[in-house]
């Protein structure tokens, strides 16, 4: 199911803010019907590769829910973390136009899962969940990847790719919540709210 194709039943009552600067999240709230604010978290992620997946990025969520939440204590607070991985091993946003290309060769012609971690923090409480996606890629020439690379900003994005930005370049197949691998498990989240 798409953000496009969910409608909001009911309006949240209290001040809803978005911790986070990442416009692909802003734009699928907005498809919702969502009336926000967006105040990025000014919390630092953690880079632990020995937690699992899942508790990793819930981590990362909550440590972003709860630093705005507590400038902010009568809002609703959504802290949200995306994270690629591969054998075992969490890709985040490349550092360098190099690691970028190298990211996109490891992902060539295999099966990877996307994570996104939700928190969100209300009245002094914190409910916090995450949903997991696998992506199969295309198997890829150097060619493809500088191709790809010309034509999407690779840098602001875990595993240096965006599945809703000529994603059919790289992409074979998505296998679960298409809007997770976008950022954020949608669905769920108007569940929670």
């Amino acid at each position: 199911m798409l953000c496009s194709d969910l409608q909001l039943d009911n309006k949240v009552n209290d001040r809803l803010i978005l911790a986070s600067g990442s416009p692909r999240r802003r734009d699928m709230l907005r498809k919702v019907g969502l009336e926000f604010d967006v105040i990025p978290s000014p919390a630092k992620e953690l880079h632990d590769e020995l937690m699992p997946l899942d508790q990793l990025c819930e981590e990362n969520a909550r440590l972003k829910a709860l630093a705005v939440a507590q400038d902010y204590p009568e809002a609703t607070v959504i802290g949200a973390d995306t994270l690629v991985y591969i054998d075992q091993t969490p890709l985040g946003k490349p550092r360098s136009k190099e690691e970028a290309a190298a990211m996109l060769m490891r992902l060539s012609g295999r099966t990877h899962q996307v994570c996104t971690g939700v928190c969100i923090a209300r009245a002094g409480e914190v409910d916090s969940f995450h949903a997991i996606t696998e992506v199969v890629f295309k198997k890829l020439s150097e060619k493809i990847i500088r191709d790809y690379m010309a034509k999407v900003d690779v840098m602001d994005k875990a595993g240096s790719y965006a599945v809703q930005e000529h994603g059919e370049m790289i992409i074979e197949q998505v296998r679960g919540d298409y809007d997770n691998v976008v950022g954020l498990p949608v669905a769920q989240l108007l569940g929670k709210l």
